[in-house]
Formats: structure tokens, sequence, C-alpha cells
């Protein structure tokens, strides 16, 4: 799975109504462009590409008064937040090492119901042990790296970072069961989205030609 689909989606949903420039804003002030794809060019060919597959409505509004084309407004559809929560859903129940759809979706996990989101990370865990079991049939833990050569590290790496991200999933499990955070359907949920004309402190500063618009 790319997590700029998840990203992009996100951000448009939680703005309600947003152009390029705020969603690439608000994707930098997560830093997703850090541990992500989500660098100016494959966020706004995500747009109009999601766009182009009904997933988002594309408005055209007036040009600025200083000149130019018109700015696009993208707007999710409803098969859009169908394939925003399926996109949420298959990223915090798979497993594998990468950061990014991981981060995306750990993002946007309030977008759920709470009972949802223990059930779907409870499947993580799950899935984590499963995938660790694959990796242990080719590696022993306990006889150490040094028994494949130095590529044991890179095995032994494989399973401390699982074990980690079990004891890290259950310690989220537990907060969220504790009643931490506000999940769908419970009131008014954090939204951590840059308003029009508030200054991104971690911009990059990077030019797109859309960002002219």
């Amino acid at each position: 799975m790319s997590a700029i689909r998840l990203l992009v989606l996100g951000a448009v949903r939680q703005h309600g109504r947003a152009h390029g420039y705020q969603v690439r804003g608000d994707l930098e002030y997560w830093g997703a462009h850090e541990w992500s794809n989500a660098k100016p060019g494959s966020i706004y060919h995500a747009l109009k590409q999601m766009a182009k597959q009904g997933l988002l409505h594309a408005h055209e509004i007036a040009p600025s008064t200083a000149g130019g084309p018109p700015r696009t407004e993208y707007e999710i559809t409803d098969l859009g937040t169908e394939e925003f929560l399926r996109l949420l859903r298959e990223a915090l129940t798979s497993y594998d090492q990468k950061m990014d759809v991981k981060s995306a979706a750990i993002g946007f996990i309030v977008d759920l119901p709470r009972d949802e989101a223990v059930t779907l990370l409870k499947e993580r865990t799950r899935r984590i042990g499963e995938w660790r079991s694959s990796v242990t049939e080719h590696y022993v833990p306990e006889d150490g790296p040094e028994q494949l050569g130095h590529i044991g590290e890179i095995m032994n790496l494989w399973i401390h970072t699982a074990d980690a991200e079990v004891e890290w999933t259950l310690g989220l499990i537990a907060r969220i069961e504790s009643g931490a955070y506000t999940f769908a359907g419970e009131g008014e949920p954090f939204v951590g989205v840059l308003a029009e004309g508030d200054e991104n402190p971690y911009a990059t500063g990077e030019k797109h030609p859309e960002d002219a618009r």
C-alpha cells in the first residue's frame, strides 16, 4: 500500500474542502515529507488521479485578484470516504517494517469508533506474531545473529523491531481502552490541520507550479 493515498484523502477529509497547497501544508506540518513519499509532486499527482477516479470532487474557484488560473479545491466523495476507511483499516492491521503507512494510519486512527480501533490493533499484534514466526523458521533468536554470519544481524533487527512494535501496540491498546483520545462518535476530535493563512513552521520551501495558484 502507498501511504500517499491515505494521507491525501485523510487531509482533504479533515478540511472538508481543500486546495493542493493546504494539503501539502498539512502533510509537512505532520512531518510526512520526512517519513513518507509525500513530496509536492506526488501530492498534486495524487489529488488529480483520485479526482479522476471519483474519490475526490474537484471545484474550480475564482482566480486571485492578482490574476492567474483558477485554483482547484478538492472535496472527498462518498466513494472517497469508503476508500479512505478501507485503506485505514488495512494499514492498521497489516504489518511490515516500513514507517510511512503505519504512521499515516495512527494519525487517522481516531476517525474510527474506539472499539473498532482496538479490534484492529489486536489483529495487528496477531499478524506481527505470524510474521515473526515466519522469520524464526530460518533464524533462532536465542542462538544469536552470528549463526548466519553478519547477515544474521538483519534478521536480528527484524525480530527486535517486531517485538518492540508488539509492546508499543499493546500499550496503545491499553491507553485507548482506558479512555484516551476522542474517537468517532464521541464528540469533537483533535484535528491537526492548518487553517487558511496559518504559517507552517515545517514548510520545506520547495516550490511546485500549482503553489502559485
